[in-house]
């Protein structure tokens, strides 16, 4: 059904091949919207019509009755269409990488979950955002925000936002009272507090012999790597090579900043230096090679979990492993915020662990550096600590002591500052005790 790249045909669609399905990806050039989707109508659920050159879509694109999910990301939109405002099941909608505007107040579906606007040129958003009360999530770094709508304070639903790369010059206090916000970054801001950089060994690219590629995201590559240092053998390290563009999270360069300035901690990846006199001028760090005997403890959310990580179905911990790895994410975290920031994206996807409970925290694209609002800052993150915690407590075989439930429903309360900070969870799962 599919073309080699993932995505569907043109032809396919219009000689009526895809008749009943619930997904359609389509990128083919295209600049007009093809009515033959409408055919689908009474199956689709989610229409990814990213990479094309469209501009605008059908008014009566509510026809789509039982659609879900809209991708337009890397089009040629100046403007949220309006009509997307009409599409009465429609949950997701992203429009990362175009030259979008203007928002209007129309464009927003009354059941939205999950609004994704990233690298656009927006200025404002509605004042009826607010009224998105089933908001969870949502996308806007890389625009051209001063502000954001005070109505967005009624979305107590709203667990992770990403404001970095705007215009901001102030994270108001309602924002840092939201009761569900667990995730936030807001580098790159004028309101984030400069950051000193830290002195940093320069590696030489002439140093490095790149091997394979180990991976690749949204801000970067990561190969292997050996590194031969003057009068030292060599040694297998990981390359990354940061992207210049705005990733969800916000500017790559502003993690590669924050991976500085974390400093040397047992949970996280150790920095060896920072790349200097790449061919391309490229910005790049030389970490520590991870074993392969470490593996991510769960994957991203999907379209359904919006927030919340998938573990695999099998997935089942040892009330110890369970502990340790509590205990490890517990003081990295209060590490971090001694260091004066804040990783904005503490996820189960974004951790490497072994069986034993050993493991390491990794990804600091959401990394944003306090502000003068580092208590509620501290206590928003104690929340998606609390939400990992909940996690590993829902897959352990063995009773769960009550320190540890009890602990989850501090951590995760609606009430912002009567959360504990990181040493007081520290201490907390220190003293736990279990046969």
């Amino acid at each position: 059904m599919m073309n080699n790249n993932g995505a569907h045909s043109l032809a396919q669609l219009q000689a009526g091949e895809l008749k009943g399905i619930t997904r359609l990806d389509l990128c083919c050039g295209l600049s007009e919207f093809p009515e033959a989707i409408f055919d689908l109508a009474d199956s689709l659920q989610v229409l990814n019509l990213s990479n094309n050159a469209l501009c605008r879509l059908p008014d009566d694109l509510h026809r789509l009755t039982q659609l879900r999910v809209l991708f337009c990301s890397e089009n040629q939109f100046t403007e949220l269409p309006a009509c997307i405002g009409q599409c009465s099941q429609l949950q997701v909608v992203g429009f990362k990488a175009n030259q979008i505007k203007h928002v209007p107040a129309e464009a927003l579906p009354p059941n939205l979950r999950w609004l994704i606007l990233t690298d656009n040129r927006i200025e404002t958003l509605p004042d009826n955002l607010g009224d998105c009360s089933a908001l969870q999530k949502l996308m806007l770094a890389g625009n051209c925000l001063q502000q954001l709508p005070t109505s967005v304070a009624q979305c107590t639903q709203l667990e992770l936002i990403r404001i970095a790369a705007n215009q901001l010059r102030e994270l108001p206090d309602w924002l840092l009272q939201l009761p569900a916000l667990a995730w936030l970054a807001y580098a790159g801001n004028p309101l984030a507090t400069p950051h000193a950089p830290l002195a940093i060994r320069e590696i030489a690219w002439s140093q490095l012999q790149i091997q394979q590629q180990l991976g690749e995201g949204a801000s970067g590559v990561i190969q292997q790597a050996l590194w031969q240092a003057p009068q030292q053998p060599p040694q297998p390290v990981a390359v990354k090579l940061y992207k210049g563009s705005i990733t969800s999270d916000g500017s790559p360069l502003n993690e590669m900043a924050a991976c500085i300035a974390a400093g040397a901690h047992p949970q996280l990846i150790e920095v060896q230096g920072q790349i200097v006199d790449h061919p391309q001028a490229s910005n790049g760090l030389v970490m520590q090679l991870i074993p392969p005997s470490f593996a991510n403890l769960a994957g991203p959310p999907n379209l359904e979990s919006c927030t919340r990580d998938i573990y695999p179905v099998a997935t089942r911990f040892s009330l110890g492993t369970a502990l340790r790895l509590a205990q490890g994410m517990a003081s990295v975290a209060a590490h971090l915020h001694a260091c004066g920031m804040s990783h904005g994206d503490l996820y189960g996807h974004n951790i490497l662990w072994r069986e034993d409970g050993n493991c390491l925290l990794g990804d600091f694209g959401a990394a944003s550096f306090h502000t003068d609002q580092r208590p509620a800052l501290e206590r928003i993150e104690v929340r998606a600590f609390g939400i990992l915690l909940g996690e590993l407590l829902e897959r352990c075989g063995a009773p769960v002591a009550i320190a540890l439930t009890e602990l989850h429903e501090r951590c995760t309360q609606a009430q912002v500052m009567a959360r504990p900070s990181f040493a007081q969870v520290s201490q907390t799962l220190s003293e736990v005790r279990f046969d």
